[in-house]
C-alpha cells in the first residue's frame, strides 16, 4: 500500500472519530453564605439550564474575611443546591474548601434514546 494513501486514510478516521466528539465545558454559577432566595432561585436556573444544555456546573460558595467562620451556612446552601439539582444531574465532586472557596461539581444526567416510555 502507498504511504501516502496509508496516512490519508489515517487522517480521515481520526477526522470522523472528533467529529462525533463533544466538549464538556465547566460552567461556573458562584454563591455568597448571604446569598437571598431570589438570588439563589435565579443561579439554581442558571445551574439547571447549563445541566441540561450537557456543561458541568461548578457551583461555589465564596467566603470573605470572617465569613469564613460560617462554613456550615455555605454547606447548608450548597445541600440544598444539590438536592435541588438532583433531577437535572449528578454529584461528581461533594462539597470540599479550596482556599476560601466552597466548592461542588455537578455533571449532566446521561440521557437514554430508547427509553421505555417510547416502546409502550
Amino acid at each position: 500500500m502507498d504511504y501516502g494513501k496509508y496516512l490519508y486514510q489515517q487522517n480521515k478516521k481520526d477526522h470522523e472519530a472528533r467529529k462525533h466528539q463533544k466538549n464538556i465545558t465547566v460552567k461556573e454559577v458562584k454563591f455568597r453564605p448571604n446569598t437571598d432566595d431570589h438570588d439563589y432561585e435565579f443561579k439554581k436556573n442558571h445551574a439547571a439550564r447549563f445541566l441540561q444544555q450537557g456543561d458541568k456546573v461548578k457551583a461555589s460558595v465564596f467566603f470573605r474575611g470572617r465569613e469564613i467562620v460560617h462554613q456550615a451556612i455555605g454547606r447548608a446552601l450548597l445541600d440544598r443546591l444539590i438536592t435541588e439539582l438532583a433531577e437535572f444531574g449528578t454529584v461528581e465532586a461533594r462539597a470540599k474548601m479550596e482556599g476560601p472557596n466552597l466548592i461542588a461539581i455537578f455533571s449532566p444526567k446521561k440521557m437514554v434514546a430508547g427509553s421505555k416510555k417510547e416502546e409502550v
